[in-house]
């Protein structure tokens, strides 16, 4: 959400903080000006192939066993009440409820060997930054962001292009988040998808689509454009609008635009910083506006996507991508407190979740190869935990569980048709081949040719590792 504050609160350089711009959960650029003075270029050239990433983040746990790791010859009590289907992958078999994903596995690299120990939703934070949690929160308490946090990743990239050479030429963020905050839909502000410690200057750029009430979920149905306002209601909610002297009955747009006229006319951004000054044109720009207006796209595609919350956000995140956004991160929340988390039951796997990631994901996977961005845009898709191999509940609930889950990957480079690591005959265990999230994030940077010796400045300007661990998996790409 975009919030431009009317309180004047003087900073020590006598600017006020009325005239800053903040992004994320506290705004869109923020005012961590001794980092963006000090900080230097760290951009590593090491010849990656990704000009993009989109990562696909779903959140709550989806389970292996009803997914991409099918298990027909476990025990009963094992399997899951799925049948498996043949894919275009040789020996991949893939769940009767992902018939789009199977016909196109031939353009996806499969990793079944995801694993780490911290075996509740907060490895959100695990899996978006590729550090271990700096917390102990038990049954999954102590769930909300904090600035002593580790940077997401998309946060990272950020950071480097702002401080990359011609980042004075960027007419777009680096980072997006869609359609809502984590854990906005449930009340909370989970851990994992801001700039922590990197400072808030660094918030990716966060619409804000809400639920209509407290039962809804916005993911399992059909959703209309009043409500998928991408455009400027979905990054400035109505009752966080503060600009001066503006009549709150003009419409959100007129205010906008007054808005960024006063802007460019104001004397005192003479005085601002060039990074500054960059948020500011990047805030009012008409190519932001225009890339975030879905009805642009034709009736059909949108169809093709689904019209439910989580395909029309894959879309946004391919016009992201196509506006020049390096990492959009788009999000299927769990609105009504499980959804992907299916302690209870599989019903809603069977019915919404898996049909409606099928539909969104092969769509966006055909979308972006038919637009030949495909071979430049990573595109990620991963929950934080996977699921118990033994259920919880006769209905084929099913408790969390770190220890094995899926991630399947698309894109620059990666070889398509095949499979990476090979679980248990339970799928509960890595029986070759573990992939840790630190893996996971220096494949990712690595795709984007950001390499293991970036350093970045915490708080009192030290150096510190963008990752502490973690090998990228180059096997998974064709040679360039």
């Amino acid at each position: 959400m975009l919030t431009i504050n009317t309180r004047n609160r003087a900073v020590c350089n006598g600017l006020s903080r009325r005239d800053l711009l903040r992004v994320g959960g506290a705004g869109l650029f923020g005012t961590s000006a001794s980092q963006l003075l000090a900080a230097e270029s760290v951009r590593a050239a090491t010849g990656g192939r990704a000009k993009s990433v989109m990562f696909l983040f779903l959140f709550g746990g989806p389970s292996q066993l009803e997914s991409f790791d099918m298990k027909p010859s476990a025990a009963s009590k094992i399997r899951g009440p799925l049948k498996p289907i043949a894919s275009r992958t040789p020996g991949l078999l893939i769940s009767e409820k992902l018939p789009r994903t199977a016909a196109i596995s031939d353009k996806i690299h499969v990793i079944r060997t995801m694993t780490h120990p911290h075996n509740d939703h907060n490895a959100c934070h695990y899996i978006q930054t590729g550090h271990a949690w700096t917390r102990t929160a038990a049954n999954g308490n102590d769930v909300n962001a904090r600035e002593t946090d580790w940077p997401a990743m998309g946060s990272v990239v950020e950071y480097i292009e702002q401080h990359s050479p011609g980042s004075h030429l960027r007419d777009f963020p680096d980072y997006v988040y869609l359609p809502n905050r984590l854990g906005h839909l449930q009340g909370y502000d989970r851990t994992g998808q801001y700039a922590g410690w990197l400072g808030r200057a660094y918030n990716g750029l966060a619409t804000d689509i809400r639920k209509k009430n407290k039962t809804d979920n916005p993911f399992f149905r059909a959703c209309d454009d009043k409500e998928l306002d991408f455009r400027i209601k979905g990054i400035v909610p109505e009752t966080e609008i503060g600009l001066d002297r503006l009549d709150r009955r003009r419409s959100l747009l007129e205010q906008f635009d007054i808005a960024r006229r006063e802007i460019e006319t104001a004397k005192r951004l003479q005085d601002y910083h060039g990074i500054r000054q960059q948020a500011l044109s990047l805030v009012t720009s008409e190519k932001i506006r225009s890339a975030l207006d879905i009805r642009r796209e034709q009736a059909a595609l949108r169809d093709r996507y689904g019209r439910h919350l989580f395909g029309q956000s894959c879309l946004m995140g391919r016009r992201m991508v196509e506006a020049g956004c390096r990492f959009v991160t788009v999000l299927w929340d769990a609105p009504d407190g499980y959804s992907w988390d299916s302690h209870r039951t599989s019903a809603d796997l069977e019915k919404h979740l898996l049909p409606g990631f099928d539909q969104a994901y092969a769509a966006l996977i055909d979308d972006l190869d038919q637009r030949g961005l495909l071979e430049e845009t990573l595109v990620v898709a991963v929950g934080e935990i996977g699921r118990t191999p033994k259920p919880d509940t006769s209905a084929w609930g099913r408790g969390h569980w770190s220890h094995c889950f899926p991630c399947v990957l698309a894109g620059a480079g990666i070889r398509g048709g095949e499979m990476y690591g090979r679980s248990d005959a339970d799928a509960a265990y890595p029986a070759e081949n573990p992939v840790s999230p630190e893996d996971l994030a220096a494949t990712i940077f690595d795709s984007l040719g950001i390499g293991h010796d970036v350093r970045l400045p915490d708080t009192q300007g030290r150096p510190v590792p963008m990752l502490e661990r973690g090998e990228p998996l180059r096997r998974l790409f064709s040679d360039v």
